[in-house]
């Protein structure tokens, strides 16, 4: 930490530098302007009675060093003498310049304790309001987006970079009411003696510049903290969400290598800057208390103040001394925060990013067909996912969508309930762009169940429940029933209200898939995307939910996707991708009798069996 005397001036400016670059973060204090204006407001009153507090001193002083020479007046009249008793005794104007000392310092404590009351309570409006414009940041992001990030860097911003906002706003609060205190304490030396004054702001100035180049190298050293932070995160999600797939290789070793790694990352790039921001607070005291001891001697022998002047003097310096240490400390922790801010600043930037265009138009219900026009998909340059696809899903019927392992069938389905939108062409739905519905009420009659089930740390019945909140327990119960779940349900052991763990480990992949397939059927959707939706079910239970999927088709449009061809023996249209084209279309058996590419796929899944 530094000390100075003038590194106030210097050092606040900094400081309001560093918000000036910030105004995005600045601009939340607009939600809880009033708290931050009484915040200043009681820290200014404050500051104003710490100067009436240092005069009363210099009364005090003078009293006891020459109780006989003329009473300090301060030219109000009134206040000179029923205030401060100029015409009474010595011992009289003691005691009272002593009650007035004891007065005013518990005003000005009270008038701290607000101000740090309304200081703290911005703080957590800062963070919060902070936190919710992250997620509406978030939210209103296409699934492109969350593609090319990765959820560490996400959550430690979310987390430890909100924390460290919260500390940095701290500090800022913390320069800013102190501030109002240094200004009062320069005012009151350059009344007491002002040759002492600039002869202290001159080499306390000297010294707050020599130690401004530490403060910069310290700022610059600071962003390798965030990366380092961010890989680490990272690389903790993958230990604890691939857990499972690290015991089956064995490959524990090979992780704890690269945690240790991610660590001591942190490790090092924090020793970095410690390194300089440690050095700075002993160099500067070493060199300040130098100074001061030199301008002790210097009065004394030049005689150039009274006694009692001379005290408060250095009795105001000595409050200054620590005080801008404090303030050159923060300054520096500010500057080892700078890589968090700008990391929420990217975060919330809106030039940047490709928003979700919702439309307008409500829609009702489907009633004709789906129809992709010469839809081509890039999920980024260089990186075409399909070409050119023409294709028309009909209302009620059941379209199968078949190819290898990236063909783009899961990304052509994604493109009806518009978790992407297509780069080039059309879908239509009944005629209607799909971009002119509003996206709510278009989804409210899709139901998606993919092959990467996700299931909530909550209970069985919140799960099924997830998205149709009115739904009745007799509706939750059958849609248990259907999804072939309701026995393995009954057998846990608080059946419904069991808590299933995160990403609900509790059960096995196929009920975890039963799971996420009875939440789609209590929605009782108009349009059924399956992707893989039986790939985890053994052989029994994939007959029972092919069963109920059959069922609940009826009067339904289902767009089904599967690598097991018998899934989807009896669908209207069977489309067949290859390398994001469409190479054949047509009903399940006439495509078995054209000898295609659907056919090669056929041979190969029963020579297999």
């Amino acid at each position: 930490m530094n000390s100075e005397f003038l590194p106030s001036t210097l050092k606040i400016l900094q400081a309001t530098s560093f918000w000036q670059n910030n105004r995005l973060i600045l601009r939340e204090f607009t939600h809880f302007r009033l708290i931050a204006i009484l915040a200043v407001v009681f820290s200014a009153i404050a500051a104003s009675l710490e100067g009436f507090g240092l005069g009363f001193l210099l009364v005090f002083l003078q009293s006891l060093t020459t109780p006989g020479a003329e009473p300090v007046k301060t030219g109000i009249e009134w206040f000179d003498i029923l205030i401060l008793g100029i015409n009474t005794s010595a011992n009289e104007r003691l005691y009272r310049v002593s009650a007035l000392i004891v007065i005013t310092t518990c005003l000005r404590a009270s008038f701290n304790y607000f101000g740090q009351i309304c200081i703290q309570f911005s703080e957590v409006s800062l963070v919060d309001n902070l936190r919710k414009r992250v997620f509406e940041q978030l939210e209103a992001q296409s699934l492109s987006y969350f593609a090319k990030k990765k959820s560490g860097e996400l959550i430690n911003t979310l987390t430890n970079e909100m924390e460290r906002i919260k500390q940095i706003f701290g500090g800022i609060a913390f320069l800013t009411t102190r501030s109002f205190t240094l200004i009062v304490y320069s005012i009151s030396l350059f009344v007491l003696s002002w040759k002492l004054s600039i002869v202290s702001i001159l080499l306390f100035s000297l010294l707050a510049v020599g130690l401004s180049t530490l403060n910069k190298q310290i700022r610059e050293r600071s962003f390798a903290t965030t990366i380092a932070n961010d890989n680490f995160t990272t690389r903790t999600l993958e230990f604890i969400e691939g857990i499972r797939t690290i015991h089956a290789f064995s490959t524990q070793e090979f992780e704890r290598k690269r945690y240790y790694q991610a660590s001591q990352k942190i490790v090092n790039t924090w020793k970095s800057v410690y390194w300089i921001s440690l050095i700075v607070r002993p160099l500067a005291e070493s060199i300040a208390t130098l100074i001061l001891i030199s301008m002790i001697i210097v009065a004394l022998v030049t005689g150039i103040m009274k006694v009692s002047a001379l005290l408060t003097f250095f009795f105001v310096l000595f409050r200054i001394i620590p005080m801008t240490q404090d303030l050159n400390g923060v300054v520096a922790f500010l500057s080892t925060q700078a890589g968090a801010v700008e990391n929420i600043k990217n975060l919330l930037k809106t030039d940047d990013k490709v928003y979700f265009q919702n439309g307008a138009l409500r829609f009702s219900g489907f009633k004709r067909s789906i129809d992709l026009v010469s839809v081509d998909f890039d999920y980024s340059l260089n990186q075409r996912v399909l070409h050119n696809i023409t294709l028309s899903i009909k209302q009620g019927e059941m379209t199968a969508l078949v190819g290898s392992s990236g063909a783009g069938k899961t990304t052509l389905a994604d493109l009806i309930p518009r978790f992407h939108d297509a780069t080039d062409g059309y879908i239509y739905i009944d005629e209607v762009d799909i971009r002119k519905f509003d996206i709510n009420t278009l989804r409210s009659k899709i139901a998606v169940v993919s092959q990467d089930t996700f299931i909530f740390n909550t209970s069985v019945w919140n799960n099924i429940a997830y998205g149709t909140p009115t739904a009745t327990e007799a509706e939750i119960k059958e849609a248990a029933r259907l999804a072939n779940a309701l026995e393995f349900i009954l057998e846990m052991p608080e059946g419904f209200n069991t808590q299933l763990g995160d990403r609900g480990v509790r059960l096995s992949g196929g009920q975890r898939q039963r799971i996420a397939i009875a939440r789609a059927l209590l929605k009782n959707p108009e349009i059924l995307i399956l992707d893989e939706a039986t790939s985890a079910l053994d052989s029994v239970s994939e007959r029972l939910i092919q069963e109920s999927l059959e069922k609940l088709s009826v009067g339904r449009t289902v767009i089904a996707i599967a690598h097991r061809l018998s899934t989807i023996a009896k669908a209207d249209k069977v489309v067949v991708l290859e390398q994001g084209k469409i190479v054949e279309q047509g009903a399940y058996q006439e495509l078995l009798q054209q000898h295609g590419k659907f056919w090669q796929y056929y041979q190969i899944q029963n020579e297999v069996r």
